[in-house]
């Protein structure tokens, strides 16, 4: 099968490269903005056309939350028009069209562990052009998957866990947001969920949570990092009024996995495991 990356530079896209080896019957295509601007549907389109692949993972994404808040119109074309120019060109060549959405999308501050079918209620342009591109493709096609994810973090890039290991042998101490639950999502686990969805093949198409399992914290995922480390830096839980950012950040992101656990007989490691084979990563990258 022939399966187009886009978004290759990204976190998830070096992440999928990484363990492309191990799937060799997928025939990969690893583009970036460089090779196709998904945001221009002609050049989409001819590419598809041209390529004609079995299925399309979109990796690329505006992710930089804080500053989608004044440059509203770039992020609108790469999380807004980029998904829907791909699920045009999906459609037309007969793609299953792979496209990662977010926590963001939910933004429901109870402690309700959300299922695909809870409500949505974004703040911020981020999270807005977030479930609008979902909205684009769903209307678009049927053939798709849409992944909803949380708090990606890997050895590529810039990330929490990357950022608290620098400032934690830069500080004695440090102020960690301790109100915001969620689950660590390690990007080689998310992308190995994806190619084993690409593998089976077995059409069970639609919108589905993907995280790492078990909640947490930012304050406990600092400590954990920080310990896991042997970092002596002091990190002081703190609510997220103490720490105001542009853009709003939900404070519940717990996502039930059951319907993709059920859907694709997945096995979802704990986010503390995964953490030990990210920062082994990164030790030895």
């Amino acid at each position: 099968m022939k399966v187009l990356v886009t978004g290759s530079n990204g976190q998830l896209g070096k992440s999928i490269q990484k363990i492309a080896i191990s799937y060799p019957k997928l025939q990969f295509t690893f583009t970036d903005v460089e090779d196709l601007d998904i945001t221009n549907y002609k050049q989409v389109l001819d590419y598809f056309h041209h390529l004609k692949p079995d299925y399309c993972i979109n990796a690329a994404a505006y992710t930089q939350v804080d500053k989608a808040e004044t440059e509203v119109e770039l992020n609108k074309l790469i999380n807004i028009t980029g998904p829907s120019n791909l699920a045009k060109a999906s459609k037309a060549v007969n793609t299953k069209l792979i496209h990662i959405s977010s926590d963001y999308v939910y933004n429901n501050n109870s402690e309700e562990i959300m299922t695909e079918e809870s409500p949505t209620n974004p703040k911020g342009q981020y999270a807005v052009s977030k479930l609008k591109g979902e909205i684009e493709i769903k209307i678009t096609m049927d053939a798709y998957f849409i992944i909803r994810t949380s708090w990606l973090y890997s050895e590529f890039g810039n990330n929490f866990v990357k950022t608290m290991l620098r400032l934690g042998k830069e500080r004695k101490s440090l102020n960690v947001v301790n109100d915001q639950i969620g689950s660590p999502t390690y990007a080689t686990d998310l992308a190995d969920t994806i190619l084993h969805i690409v593998i089976n093949n077995n059409n069970k198409f639609g919108t589905y949570n993907y995280s790492n399992e078990g909640f947490t914290s930012w304050y406990n995922f600092t400590k954990k990092i920080f310990s896991k480390n042997n970092i002596d830096c002091e990190a002081t839980p703190i609510p997220s009024t103490e720490y105001p950012t542009i853009a709003p950040r939900p404070l519940n992101s717990r996502m039930s996995k059951e319907k993709i656990i059920f859907n694709f007989e997945l096995k979802i490691p704990l986010w503390s495991k995964s953490l030990d084979k990210c920062l082994r990563n990164i030790k030895f990258s």
